[in-house]
């Protein structure tokens, strides 16, 4: 027990001693400087890290064009054998897409299949998409084309997720988005 009194103290005494007392006064010196305020009509300080302004809006596609990625990505999935094929249309409701698809593969492998077939479907079409817009994990493929938003699902995800009853005819916000 004796031994772990000396032992504290030393510890203590070094910590509270620095070895060179210059380097501590300087750091207490700049650090005075940086808090001291601003003589009146000094300009004020610009924040460390602005926030970008968001300049850049969506750009829509013309609606022929958009009808015929539409096209092209149904029929790509109907060769794959895609189940329940959905096409919502979500003008006005959603700020990200005007088209959403949604479909159903049976496994993984039949998912990764049909995003590659899309790609190519849509290149084919005119679209080229960039790396980043296909995004993918075991249960659900998302591929970003602008206007249009394609969800490839398992069914267990599928029915975890429901989409359709988000963004459906049926939705709460499909009558407010309704022409008329």
């Amino acid at each position: 027990m004796a031994e772990k009194a000396p032992r504290a103290s030393a510890a203590k005494s070094a910590i509270s001693t620095p070895a060179d007392p210059k380097p501590a006064a300087a750091v207490r010196k700049a650090t005075a400087k940086a808090v001291a305020p601003k003589a009146a009509g000094a300009a004020p300080a610009k924040p460390v890290a602005p926030r970008p302004a968001r300049t850049k809006k969506r750009e829509k596609l013309a609606p022929d064009r958009l009808a015929l990625l539409v096209d092209a990505a149904m029929k790509s999935l109907e060769d794959d054998k895609a189940e329940n094929i959905v096409l919502l249309d979500v003008t006005g409701r959603a700020d990200y897409a005007d088209r959403l698809i949604i479909a159903t593969g049976l496994v993984e492998r039949q998912l990764q299949a049909m995003a590659t077939h899309l790609d190519e479907a849509l290149g084919k079409a005119g679209l080229h998409l960039r790396r980043d817009s296909i995004q993918a994990s075991g249960d659900w493929v998302l591929i970003d084309a602008g206007d249009l938003v394609i969800h490839l699902f398992r069914p267990e995800a599928r029915e975890l997720y429901r989409l359709e009853r988000m963004w459906g005819p049926e939705s709460p916000g499909a009558a407010d988005a309704t022409p008329g």
